[in-house]
């Protein structure tokens, strides 16, 4: 809409000097992502408030910034530290997709609202609308926040490509988010709308008198490839726009802010941020208060996961994790440290799951009860398909620890798994406790025990996680791990593996704001020295000394260090033969959230996220948000760099500072090999230098892989998916693998030819089994291996299943009486004088019925008869301390209907608000009158 988005939350503003779009006049400029922020912003700001009202705190933000909000809204409800990493990571996922509307539909009139294609555009926003709600019902945040930002950029393309602001329109046009109210006076396509434009480019007044008099509909017409166009009709406008240089030239664009627009373009971006608003309010009525905030990434960081062997063998094991995830529920509750969420995966031989997912701890208690240690047999287990499930199930960025004494059965799934964990930057941990059965695995061709888990030791090693060996007896010990990365504002500070091992020295810096600071190493036969900036000095044999507590259990060292840590540069001397892995960990509010990034060109050029891994032989483009302690503002980034986690290459990036704590950071030369991302800076907070690393390991290939999601899944029916291989290499037959965590049944090329440094598409078809609930998403991994497996890469996909929606219409409420006494005017004495309303819902005759009544907006009490009656009957009882109520009824196919009622301290009759055209409110209370207003239009 309004910009090139430059495709990236994380671009609140315009890039210096760059697209053609938004020049700003009289500085700043309006883009799909600052409308998006500040809508976005301001709905979970007014969120937060409700719910802390409704819990008796004080919702008070120490700044406007996106931590200082989390602080605000999660900080007072339990003790500790509250990092807004999660909100920042779904604000980015959200305005990543918006931006690539501009990228992957950049010919299609519907989904800009270009070329008069409104009843497309408008389908495209419905249908997307219900994907969000059922894949929020189904607690599938990440798939419902991809989908808002596609649905986002159309919704405000039309107030910037349509002349809905020249008509005069100051408020949305609500039927554009209302299926069931009809797209009213449109211009057809034999209307003239638009007078010539003689310079050729933009002028003011183009559009036809008697189209703005008439209050006719219509959008400019846009062509990339063709200038064809009906007759008389208005162009987009711009130097991309072909049908702008033939008659009536010109455009009526509204993108970007000039000379001849000032006023319209202020205006569509104006009423774009109400229309933001008003489908993110119909979103939160539909998902409820909380589940608006999981949505929006407002939650608890901690998350626990477990992947289980419940074979026969690991009764011990089982126990373990009982215990470990009891302590954690017991220890941490209260605090800002208990998880948001649990997610329990068995797995066994042949079965694996089911993938279970509670936000309730007595839940999550209950299931890990009910494990037992049965079957099994040979030794092999289905260790791989069970991760897979976890990380496709897992918010983004989750620890998850599996438990098994046994390799994997399903060993074909890792590269799979590969790309499950740089797509998701999830860190996976392995407790294994095999150390038996060595006949068995003789038997196999394997020579001993450790060399059965290696492959678990390559996906540790990928994510950020430990490979932890360690006995049955001893396992109560190592799980201290899980004990400690439970915890919210998790950070690495240092990570770095050795293979084989080697004396060196690592050193770190270690911050005023950095808590609980722990060091893992894994490996045998090792000796190592931690020294602190004051020169004190503790050694491996030292269980406890002047730094901190050593503990060792199997193949892991555990040093925690004490709570009066030095500030500044810390050293660990490591000296062995055997391979190892060195992990510092600590709590701070201080991180960074980083993607790779790709650019692209078109009307709207902008950046785009790469799904895979980088192009090798190109500059890697990272875009990089840094949270600070109070905000952005509250932290200074001296350098990014990519590191090698297993050797020693440093390579600087170049850094553009794009305000905001977000940076664009370009690196020309990529290390080869695995490498992660280590960024330097100052706290301001405490003139500190500080230090992180992310956990996850990537590299580069010249192979590529892209396809792109534009639409739903449907029940009972075929979903065909175009697909692009392109190399930079030598051409030959490509290997195409595919998945889904679903087991959907599919239709895959085995492979296709691709030509030296060309590309070739495919296709693959998913069928969707009749009975798949609505709401269900679908995580597609597709793999291309080049010739002789000297190359790959991958594409992983969020892919939503959706019933068809037939049911439009929104419940409906008649207010039958309100009983109210006179509301002291003294505040102080409200608690002394109460007030009750009484309503009638239903929903229409063809409706699927009233699925949940709550209230919001309102401290008091809801009660209503079933809701399963044709007509539900609630009534709301509250003291004069809330004078306002608003009811909101949501039926079964996720229509909303409000209804906000107000009362007045001791100063006459009560008035009403309502809210339309979401819900039509029949006030017939004989105890006043009052006339109804459609608030929109």
């Amino acid at each position: 809409m309004m910009s090139p988005v430059l495709g990236m939350s994380f671009l609140a503003l315009v890039l210096s000097g760059g697209a053609w779009a938004f020049a700003p006049i009289g500085g700043g400029a309006s883009t799909h992502v600052s409308i998006t922020e500040k809508a976005v912003l301001q709905k979970v700001t007014e969120v937060c408030q409700a719910i802390t009202e409704s819990e008796g705190r004080d919702f008070t933000p120490t700044g406007n910034s996106a931590e200082e909000l989390v602080q605000a809204c999660l900080g007072p409800k339990a003790t500790g530290e509250v990092s807004a990493a999660k909100f920042k990571s779904a604000l980015n996922e959200i305005y990543i997709q918006n931006g690539q509307v501009d990228r992957d539909f950049v010919n299609s009139p519907a989904h800009h609202f270009n070329s008069e294609a409104f009843a497309l555009g408008r389908r495209l926003i419905t249908d997307g609308v219900a994907s969000i709600k059922a894949n929020i019902q189904k607690e599938n945040f990440l798939a419902a926040r991809e989908t808002l930002g596609r649905v986002l950029h159309t919704l405000q393309d039309f107030y910037s490509h349509s002349n809905w602001v020249d008509l005069g329109y100051t408020e949305p046009y609500a039927n554009l988010i209302r299926p069931d109210l009809p797209l009213e006076n449109l211009a057809d396509v034999k209307t003239p709308t638009c007078s010539d434009c003689a310079n050729g480019g933009f002028c003011s007044n183009s559009i036809l008198p008697n189209i703005l008099n008439e209050k006719k509909l219509t959008s400019g017409y846009m062509g990339i490839l063709s200038s064809a166009k009906p007759k008389g009709k208005c162009s987009h406008g711009g130097a991309a726009d072909l049908t702008s240089s033939k008659a009536p030239r010109g455009g009526i664009s509204k993108d970007e802010r000039r000379s001849d627009n000032v006023a319209l373009h202020t205006a569509a971006v104006t009423v774009a941020t109400k229309a933001t608003l008003q489908l993110l309010d119909d979103i939160r009525g539909a998902a409820g208060d909380n589940n608006y905030l999981r949505f929006m990434g407002v939650a608890r960081s901690s998350v626990v996961v477990f992947v289980i062997d419940t074979t026969g063998s690991m009764s011990d094991d089982i126990l373990e994790a009982k215990r470990v995830v009891y302590e954690i529920i017991d220890s941490k509750k209260g605090t800002q440290d208990e998880p948001s969420q649990y997610i329990l995966v068995p797995f066994n031989d042949p079965e694996f799951g089911p993938l279970i997912k509670t936000t309730n701890p007595d839940v999550m208690k209950a299931e890990i009860a009910n494990l037992t240690a049965d079957g099994g047999g040979d030794l092999p287990e289905m260790c791989l398909s069970g991760l897979q499930l976890a990380l496709t199930g897992a918010p983004a960025s989750s620890n998850i620890y599996v438990f098994t004494d046994a390799i994997a059965k399903d060993i074909e799934l890792k590269e799979t798994i590969v790309a499950l964990i740089r797509s998701t930057k999830s860190t996976v941990s392995f407790f294994m406790t095999g150390d038996g059965d060595g006949a068995r695995r003789r038997r196999r061709g394997v020579e001993s025990s450790e060399a059965t888990f290696e492959t678990y030791k390559d996906l540790a090693l990928a994510s950020g996680g430990q490979a932890i060996s360690v006995t049955k007896e001893n396992l109560p010990q190592a799980t201290d791990v899980i004990i400690d990365s439970s915890t919210s504002a998790l950070v690495i500070v240092l990570q770095r593996a050795r293979n084989p091992g080697r004396a060196e020295t690592f050193s770190f810096l270690l911050d005023e704001s950095l808590n609980n600071i722990t060091i893992y190493i894994t490996g045998k036969s090792l000796t190592f020295t931690l020294k602190n900036p004051a020169g004190v000095t503790q050694k491996q044999n030292e269980a406890n000394g002047e730094l901190g507590t050593v503990q060792t259990v199997g193949n892991l060292y555990r040093v925690r260090l004490a709570p009066d840590k030095h500030t500044g540069l810390w050293e660990i001397s490591m000296n062995s033969n055997q391979p190892y892995t060195l992990k510092v960990t600590g709590q701070s509010t201080i991180s960074f959230i980083y993607n790779f990034v790709e650019t692209f060109d078109g009307p709207h050029p902008g950046y785009a996220l790469i799904s895979g891994r980088p192009q090798a032989g190109m500059p890697a483009m990272l875009l990089v948000s840094v949270l600070g302690r109070k905000g952005p503002a509250s932290v200074k980034v001296a350098d990014i760099a990519l590191v090698t986690v297993s050797g020693s290459e440093v390579v600087g990036g170049t850094l553009e500072d794009m305000g905001n704590g977000n940076f664009l950071v370009t690196v020309t030369k990529v290390p080869a090999g695995e490498f992660v991302v280590l960024l330097n800076g100052t706290d301001v907070v405490s003139s500190t230098v500080f230090q992180r690393q992310s956990t996850t390991q990537m590299s580069v290939s010249k192979v590529t892989i892209k396809t792109v999601v534009d639409r739903s899944m449907e029940p009972g029916k075929p979903f065909t998916l175009p697909f692009t291989v392109m190399t930079d290499a030598t051409g030959g037959s490509y290997k195409i693998n595919a998945r889904n965590d679903r087991d959907f049944k599919m239709n895959i090329p085995g492979s296709i030819a691709v030509t030296t440094g060309g590309n070739a598409t495919g296709e693959l078809t998913i069928t969707v089994p009749a009975n798949t609930p609505s709401g269900t998403d679908v995580t597609l991994t597709i793999e291309a291996v080049a010739p002789g497996a000297s190359d790959s890469n991958y594409a992983v996909l969020r892919l939503s299943v959706v019933t068809k929606v037939t049911d439009f219409t929104p419940p409906q409420c008649e207010v039958v009486s309100v009983s109210v006494v006179d509301c002291p005017a003294d505040p102080a004495a409200c608690s002394s004088a109460f007030w009750q309303l009484s309503a009638n819902l239903t929903d229409s005759v063809n409706g699927t019925g009233i699925a949940s009544l709550r209230h919001r907006q309102g401290v008091g009490s809801l009660t209503h008869t079933d809701l399963k009656q044709t007509v539900v009957t609630a009534a709301f009882n509250a003291s004069c301390c809330s004078l306002t109520v608003e009811l909101v009824a949501v039926d079964k196919a996720m229509n909303v209907g409000t209804c906000r009622f107000s009362i007045v301290r001791n100063a006459g009759p009560p008035s009403i608000a309502l809210s339309l055209p979401l819900l039509v409110c029949l006030l017939v209370s004989a105890l006043f009158t009052t006339s109804l207003r459609d608030l929109l239009f």
